[in-house]
């Protein structure tokens, strides 16, 4: 009775918050040719037989090519899979650099706590008692039309020095990236950050595609990361793991040896990707975790307004699983395990973005493969996971793990 009652109090909790913002946009659903045109031999033929990318995007969805560009998007994931070591490689960035500048909240939405907290900042900046702050700034190695969006930003939290030289005298320096959920603002995960230092870790507290300060003005959300725009949507995933990699290339330049990351709900998604393409990454802590991509947007509270679209244009949930498989952590899975690494997954039991079902597939999949990890759950849901007493809770999972983790490497003395 009382685990009945407890249910349909979180589901009303859950489904409040998941509705409370009405700026979420149904916009009809596009193909996104042309931001992968530079990448997959699919588009490059179609380009050849049927016209260039832009104009493909622009036909209308209930046109009479609607099966044949269909076919064409699920062709391209199936490329992105298969050659994944080259859709997600890169040069490494040339203009790396730190940017002092007084912290922002960017929020994306006008709830009137929301913006009440973003007035508090500004005051106290006005008022000379914040501090700038460091941030990592370079170039995206993947180009998008939006010059704001490609220059990557991370908020630099290293840990201080101490004035005895004998102060983690063999220690190997360590350092993880934390990448938060979508439309997440600027100051979200700041407090883990703190956090790792504490346990002598630094922390690059990397912003994704279209969020925050690299979100393009024409959005209030930063729906450019996930939407009815398949391309563009595969292509933020792109960026985002590229992202990250040129993090870890920034740090070792500056003398990091061990390396973890962090990611929460679409940022999860990203840090598996990498992960699994970047066997420097030996600590991963996946704050709510599914294996298809296609299959949250489908089903999940917080994409209602993609899948919308997507049945606007008469698609299926099978159909949005193949076109966004090349996003997917399952289509990665093997390269994942193939490498060692020490794995938290953490998920709630009341989800209705990411539906427990997916995250324990996950968990069943890292079984089959033998992966090391660590499973917690939560008494709660998605949305209900920042707030009081399960952000807390979530807190001491990640922080917990983090430590641990960190420190079995740092004794074990592998990179």
């Amino acid at each position: 009775m009382i685990s009945r009652l407890y249910s349909k109090w979180m589901f009303a909790w859950e489904t409040a918050l998941t509705t409370a913002d009405t700026n979420r946009i149904v916009r009809p659903l596009e193909w996104g040719f042309s931001w992968l045109a530079d990448f997959s031999g699919a588009v490059g033929a179609l380009n050849a037989s049927h016209g260039a990318s832009d104009a493909r995007d622009q036909e209308p969805i209930d046109g009479s090519k609607f099966k044949e560009n269909l076919a064409a998007m699920v062709a391209v994931n199936e490329e992105i899979v298969r050659r994944s070591d080259d859709f997600f490689g890169y040069t490494t960035p040339a203009d790396f650099r730190l940017e002092h500048r007084h912290p922002q909240l960017f929020p994306t939405n006008v709830r009137p706590e929301t913006l009440a907290q973003d007035a508090f900042m500004q005051a106290e900046v006005e008022a000379g008692k914040v501090d700038p702050v460091p941030f990592l700034r370079f170039t995206s190695a993947i180009k998008t039309p939006h010059p704001e969006n490609d220059q990557v930003n991370a908020r630099w939290y290293p840990v201080r020095e101490t004035a005895d030289p004998e102060a983690g005298a063999g220690r190997p320096k360590q350092a993880i990236i934390v990448m938060p959920q979508w439309n997440a603002d600027a100051v979200s995960h700041n407090a883990l950050c703190e956090i790792f230092n504490s346990f002598g870790i630094s922390a690059l507290r990397l912003s994704k595609p279209y969020h925050d300060i690299r979100r393009p003005a024409e959005i209030a959300r930063s729906d450019y990361a996930v939407s009815s725009n398949i391309g563009r949507t595969i292509s933020s995933c792109r960026q985002a793991v590229v992202d990250i990699r040129s993090c870890i290339d920034w740090l070792q330049s500056q003398g990091y040896e061990q390396f973890g990351i962090l990611g929460t709900s679409l940022g999860s998604c990203y840090a598996f990707i990498a992960a699994a393409h970047d066997p420097r990454i030996r600590v991963c802590a996946f704050n709510h975790a599914s294996t298809y991509f296609g299959d949250v947007v489908w089903t999940g509270q917080s994409t209602r307004h993609v899948r919308a679209a997507f049945e606007e244009a008469g698609l299926t949930q099978s159909d949005a699983r193949a076109l966004m498989m090349g996003l997917s952590p399952m289509a990665y899975m093997d390269k994942f395990a193939a490498h060692p690494k020490r794995v938290l997954v953490v998920h709630a039991k009341y989800d209705l973005t990411f539906l427990p079902e997916f995250s324990l597939d996950v968990l069943k999949n890292f079984d089959e493969r033998k992966v090391d990890y660590v499973s917690k759950v939560l008494p709660c849901g998605h949305y209900t996971t920042g707030e009081f007493p399960y952000k807390y809770i979530d807190g001491w999972y990640l922080g917990s793990f983090v430590y641990s983790a960190f420190r079995k490497l740092a004794e074990s003395g592998q990179g």
